[in-house]
């Protein structure tokens, strides 16, 4: 078999993103009750305070500043900074939620052929971005060699269980 040029380390999903907080409590309460994650157990070798969350196909690593206090404090909200998104089913109900619970939010749009995709974009207790959005409107259409598909997970299952049985015949 030759070695995999399309995923040479063979990834097979997302795992986890790790953030650190200033308070790892205000996090989880976030993460649980703003986006819907589940706390779950966390290997009891670690020697640091933090928490672990898992939510749609991912954990979310909540780590404990050692210095919360030097930690810089953001309050623009600025799509093009570093971010997280996930897709929604209703943009109108996210975007009630977020006024209910007083989260401040800034509203985008992006235009593609005719498509249009709504997103949504706010911090977490720490200023990290989220991104809520109905991206999965929005075909990827690779730059070469694969044919046009959706974000949605089960499609991009399909093209590279694909690109695998193409490896495994040369």
């Amino acid at each position: 078999m030759k070695e995999s040029t399309g995923n040479p380390l063979l990834i097979k999903s997302l795992n986890h993103i790790s953030l650190v907080c200033r308070s790892v409590e205000e996090s989880i309460d976030f993460y649980q009750n703003v986006l819907g994650f589940v706390p779950i157990r966390r290997p009891g070798s670690f020697d640091f305070d933090g928490a672990w969350l898992f939510g749609y196909g991912m954990g979310i690593h909540l780590l404990q500043s050692e210095d919360p206090e030097s930690m810089p404090k953001k309050t623009e909200i600025n799509p093009k900074d570093n971010h997280i998104s996930f897709q929604c089913e209703s943009m109108g109900a996210v975007e009630k939620k977020l006024k209910d619970m007083e989260i401040s939010y800034v509203r985008s749009m992006v235009e593609e052929g005719g498509i249009h995709v709504d997103q949504l974009f706010f911090h977490d207790p720490d200023g990290f971005m989220v991104e809520i959005c109905d991206c999965d409107n929005l075909p990827v259409i690779p730059l070469a060699g694969e044919m046009a598909r959706s974000c949605s997970r089960v499609n991009l299952q399909m093209v590279q269980h694909q690109q695998q049985i193409r490896v495994i015949q040369q």
